[in-house]
């Protein structure tokens, strides 16, 4: 009762409510372990062949690919071809103390990873393709791509490489070359590595996850992770743009204030409801709070009396996303065909959560913009990928969002093996 208490007074006193749950803010966060921490793994069951997730009215969700091998990341070139990371988490050879048997060897989470990129060429831009191609292989949990200047970019776990491009190629010939190292290893969860050039196509931006959940070995072992960083084309000049982001991935340019915008999914182990996951504007030099203080100036009791100057300086991020709801992709709806409410907003593939008794996430969520900021709170745009709470079966888990030319959304369901696709009617 006391749980529920707490939920009904955030309700009561909060002037922001979505979906029937209150909007997080600094303000209402419970204290830390209100709750006990929890491990609630889904059950990944997959989709019947009549099924498939839930798009408000007025669109139509169709299946755009099947039979993947954890299609984790999209990426739609300048000439309208798509390419998806297949590549996953691998089983860890030693876990942390503190992750279940059962999580890491459960077959239903689909852990592994193909280490290659597909390829989907739709020669007349209908949203339906041609031809599909393993364009390369042999990568290391690929995951962030970018084509600039000539050259196709792939950041592995570890690095990245770039290799000659050629647009008609619907293979990748050529050998790609190392331009810069990575930092790797460490919490197996945040092996992730997203990549974005800015406008001008002067410099590219990196996503490193940190290397645990809350540096529990130390900030040793977290040299040039939890940060958002950036380099110039060639690899030189790497820095730090943006630092304590515990895991950013998601990462955008919005299309009006022409601010870098990132998706981040925040630390575990502090009860259901902390800490929120979110999204923000990212400010150059800024510092959000990992792992000294959480959504704003929040001190972390697993940090308690460290480092009080980096507390304060800690910034409240724009745009709470529900603790662990591991929002991770992130895309601005850049396109007209969707209705007018959606343009210029944001899309978020939320992956779901394992640290909370009822399952939060798995879903796609959208939240408006009007003159280049947030004009609403998070609404739920594709649903349905929870198949039974009760049981913690879900058919999927979306992660990756990207709009095609015709302006229809994919989403990237690895855990089902499946690529969605969502058109206005």
């Amino acid at each position: 009762m006391k749980h529920i208490s707490f939920i009904a007074a955030l309700v009561l006193y909060s002037s922001n409510v979505v979906m029937g749950q209150a909007r997080i803010d600094t303000f209402t966060l419970p204290p830390p372990y209100f709750t006990k921490s929890v491990k609630n793994f889904s059950k990944v069951i997959g989709w019947k062949e009549e099924e498939k997730p839930i798009a408000p009215d007025g669109f139509i969700v169709s299946k755009f690919a099947g039979d993947l091998k954890n299609p984790r990341w999209i990426y739609v070139a300048p000439n309208g071809d798509v390419f998806v990371a297949e590549a996953g988490t691998r089983i860890l050879e030693k876990k942390r103390k503190d992750e279940s048997d059962d999580f890491f060897n459960s077959k239903s989470q689909n852990f592994g990873s193909a280490n290659q990129i597909i390829l989907f060429r739709d020669k007349d831009k209908d949203g339906i393709y041609e031809s599909k191609y393993v364009y390369i292989s042999g990568l290391n949990q690929p995951f962030g791509m970018l084509v600039m200047k000539g050259y196709f970019y792939v950041a592995n776990t570890d690095n990245i490489l770039r290799f000659p491009y050629k647009a008609t190629d619907s293979v990748m010939v050529e050998k790609g070359r190392k331009i810069t190292d990575l930092p790797a290893g460490g919490y197996n969860n945040h092996w992730t590595r997203n990549i974005i050039s800015n406008p001008q196509q002067t410099k590219i931006f990196i996503t490193v996850g940190s290397g645990s959940n809350v540096a529990e070995e130390g900030m040793e072992h977290e040299q040039m992770r939890a940060n958002i960083l950036e380099m110039n084309p060639d690899g030189t000049g790497m820095k730090v743009y943006a630092s304590g982001l515990r895991n950013p991935v998601g990462m955008d340019w919005a299309p009006v204030s022409g601010k870098l915008w990132t998706a981040v999914n925040e630390r575990d182990e502090l009860g259901d409801d902390l800490v929120p996951d979110f999204t923000t504007a990212v400010k150059e030099g800024g510092f959000y709070g990992w792992p000294y203080a959480y959504f704003g100036k929040n001190v972390d009791p697993r940090h308690r009396d460290e480092h009080p100057e980096m507390v304060a300086k800690s910034i409240v991020p724009d745009i709470s996303l529900g603790s662990h709801t591991a929002s991770l992709g992130l895309t601005f709806y850049k396109s007209k065909a969707f209705p007018a409410k959606y343009h210029n907003g944001m899309f978020i593939g939320q992956h779901g959560s394992w640290n909370r008794s009822e399952l939060v996430g798995y879903k796609v969520i959208f939240i408006p913009f009007k003159n280049g900021k947030p004009s609403g709170p998070p609404e739920d745009f594709l649903t349905g990928f929870i198949a039974d709470e009760n049981k913690s079966q879900v058919h999927g888990r979306p992660v990756g969002v990207a709009v095609l030319p015709n302006g229809a959304l994919l989403v990237a369901d690895d855990a089902a093996k499946t690529i969605w696709m969502v058109k206005a009617k």
